[in-house]
């Protein structure tokens, strides 16, 4: 597992993340609040980890070595 996500990237995706997890919380009620928290937590985990899967799938790697 080769790392694939930039800095910059990162914090689009930290930011990006947190938002729609508050927006889950804080915004929205019924099953709109889960899928909200549950897509807030994808970019927040690759942010992470450094690595996205799809990333490799297109071939794209934003992090300088």
């Amino acid at each position: 597992m080769t790392k694939n996500v930039g800095r910059a990237d990162q914090w689009i995706r930290i930011i990006i993340g947190a938002l729609l997890i508050l927006w889950g919380l804080f915004g929205l009620t019924g099953t709109g609040k889960w899928v909200a928290i549950v897509v807030g937590l994808i970019p927040l985990l690759t942010a992470f980890i450094g690595f996205c899967p799809l990333y490799t799938l297109i071939g794209v790697n934003t992090r300088k070595e």
